[in-house]
């Protein structure tokens, strides 16, 4: 017979749900370029999700809300508790939470994740913070800064993002406290090619998606040149190419 007296829990485990967000350190890596093509992999395959554009400082040209006005939040993490919407965003049914931060946004989002961490894991929440590297290594010390605070609370993702037709890696991908990095926290690498910069700045100045260029979807005309269009098209295949190596890292 069963000791009635012992006390049988009746909890049950807490659904996992994933905050994914950008380690807002350097800006100019390619941050928000990556986020805009992985939010576009999530409707492409149809996966519910909240878009936050935490960046404060990029107000109008080149945020998330620039591209996605009908779909991205915008929100101050500088004022009190306004990290406090990704709680708000899963408790309201969303799985996912795709969140942008802004450069220099590290003080602020580092101490709201050292308070809450702990009880947010207890609810089944997950972080993965991803990190955009350059051959210019501000952009690496930039990731690493992030993962002397986060430590092993979240999982990693890196990018390797090409910002010209031949780039050189070799900061991140050999210096020892890189190696160290990578030995003690297992990131996933993945790699952002070269764009072509007429096309990037054109859709950055009109806040067109990359959809909306590859699927033909767009009024502004600089945009509907076919060699824009089978760019945008191959861009977006091979993102998505890569978004699929880890895409572990990406859902719940």
């Amino acid at each position: 017979m069963p000791d009635q007296t012992q006390k049988i829990s009746t909890d049950a485990p807490q659904p996992r749900k994933r905050v994914v967000f950008t380690q807002g350190g350097k800006g100019g890596a390619g941050k928000t370029g990556f986020m805009i093509h992985l939010a576009e992999w999530f409707l492409a395959n149809e996966i519910p999700f909240t878009l936050l554009d935490l960046d404060t400082e990029n107000k109008s040209r080149g945020s998330l809300k620039h591209y996605f006005n009908g779909l991205a939040r915008k929100i101050n993490i500088h004022t009190e508790a306004g990290l406090d919407m990704f709680i708000d965003c899963l408790s309201e049914g969303a799985p996912v939470v795709l969140a942008d931060m802004g450069a220099g946004s590290g003080q602020v989002a580092l101490k709201w994740f050292e308070t809450m961490y702990p009880d947010l894991a207890d609810q089944g929440i997950v972080f993965t913070a991803f990190g955009v590297v350059t051959p210019d290594p501000a952009s690496v010390e930039s990731v690493l800064g992030w993962a002397a605070r986060l430590q092993n609370r979240v999982e990693y993702l890196i990018v390797e993002n090409a910002v010209t037709p031949q780039a050189d890696f070799s900061y991140w991908r050999d210096s020892d406290q890189c190696l160290r990095f990578r030995e003690a926290f297992r990131p996933v690498v993945l790699s952002m090619e070269y764009r072509l910069a007429d096309l990037e700045n054109a859709s950055r100045q009109h806040g067109v998606t990359p959809a909306q260029i590859a699927q033909r979807t767009t009024n502004v005309t600089e945009l509907q040149k076919a060699s824009f269009v089978i760019r945008a098209q191959s861009y977006r295949r091979r993102l998505f190419q890569e978004f699929e190596k880890a895409k572990e890292l990406f859902l719940p």
